[in-house]
């Protein structure tokens, strides 16, 4: 085989699936497997993507769950792991560059995750993505809702079924119509009612300044747990008691996967892509496609103007959690490298079907 079509190959296979490639130059679909790997091999020994100083661990389902590997910075996917379990989790982070440069990993509840990090890299902080822990409290409310359906018409549970997007979001969001409907639904259910001040006030620990009043306020909403609810809520409240150091260090440290949607997002369009490819296929698509990677990290410069600084940014400069001053200018400064594969233009360019 000449090196022009085991190139070929590799670069058509991150794009279509073996046995289409196999099927138009006539070779066994294995073969064309074996050249993507060998490409694919190579290639990783010439893109290395920068370690980040903000990780995020995170889930994303190719044909079965996967460790993703995310820079929070700069919204970017940076590995692509063949399961989430904790020795590959230990082998990936043990084996990164530069790792003692990471300063926070952001992850959901799963013990590997938190096992290996501790293992490997014991100077870095845990930080529990606030949306995995906010997520519960809506997961409470829904089986709340749920349990309602025995004691309804038919026709109300259609309606309690469409209507439960409005209980799910905040009340300051709802619009004059929603109030309307959603207020409706807690006259008439006291259950239902409870379970949404309940999930209210669990959203506003976040708005907690600081961790010594999140955690007052974390305590003051489980006294507020009514019997009615208790079995709904205990999923949360057992995971905060469980995590509450490392749920606690967001109010140290806010750092989040704010990519949590697009990641979401991506992950439903790979779904939609699997049949067909294997793994390695996925990932290479997701790490390798061409124009996907983000090269420049914009660091905000920042400068004092006798302004009243927020509180959590007084706060992060206190804890070094940046380096900067407040508020921002429209200053930049850049710093060159490859800072892994873009999220949102992976989708931009799933959807319009470039990859």
């Amino acid at each position: 085989m000449t090196t022009r079509l085991k190139d070929w190959i590799g670069h058509k296979a991150i794009k279509n699936t073996f046995a289409s490639i196999a099927e138009d130059i006539g070779l066994a679909e294995g073969t064309v497997k074996a050249v993507f790997n060998d490409y694919i091999n190579e290639l990783e020994k010439t893109v290395r993507f920068e370690t980040p100083q903000w990780m995020g661990i995170d889930e994303i389902h190719l044909i079965k769950p996967r460790g993703v590997i995310t820079n929070i910075q700069n919204n970017t996917v940076v590995e692509v792991l063949p399961n989430r379990n904790k020795e590959t989790m230990i082998n990936y982070l043990g084996n990164l560059h530069n790792k003692d440069s990471i300063k926070y990993v952001a992850m959901d509840m799963w013990r590997p995750y938190k096992d290996a990090v501790e293992l490997v890299l014991p100077n870095a902080m845990i930080v529990i993505d606030k949306f995995h822990v906010v997520r519960m409290a809506n997961d409470a409310l829904d089986k709340v809702r749920k349990s309602l359906r025995a004691e309804l018409e038919p026709k109300q549970r259609r309606y309690l079924k469409n209507d439960r997007f409005i209980l799910l979001k905040r009340r300051h969001e709802l619009s004059d119509q929603e109030e309307f409907i959603m207020s409706g639904w807690l006259e008439n259910f006291p259950q239902l009612a409870l379970a949404y001040s309940a999930k209210e006030a669990f959203y506003e620990i976040y708005d907690s300044s600081n961790l010594v009043e999140a955690n007052g306020r974390y305590q003051a909403w489980r006294e507020m747990i009514k019997p009615e609810i208790a079995n709904a809520y205990a999923d949360l409240i057992r995971a905060f008691d469980n995590w509450q150091p490392y749920i606690l260090n967001y109010f140290q440290h806010p750092v989040t996967n704010a990519y949590t949607e697009s990641l979401n997002n991506l992950i439903r369009i790979m779904n939609r892509l699997g049949r067909g490819y294997s793994f390695e296929a996925l990932r290479a698509k997701i790490l390798f496609s061409e124009g996907i990677h983000k090269h420049k990290y914009k660091k905000p410069k920042f400068e004092r103007r006798g302004r009243e600084m927020p509180t959590m940014y007084k706060m992060c400069l206190a804890t070094d959690s940046f380096n900067d001053e407040w508020p921002p200018t429209t200053q930049e400064k850049e710093i060159i490298g490859n800072y892994g594969a873009d999220i949102s233009t992976l989708i931009e360019k799933i959807e319009k079907g470039e990859l």
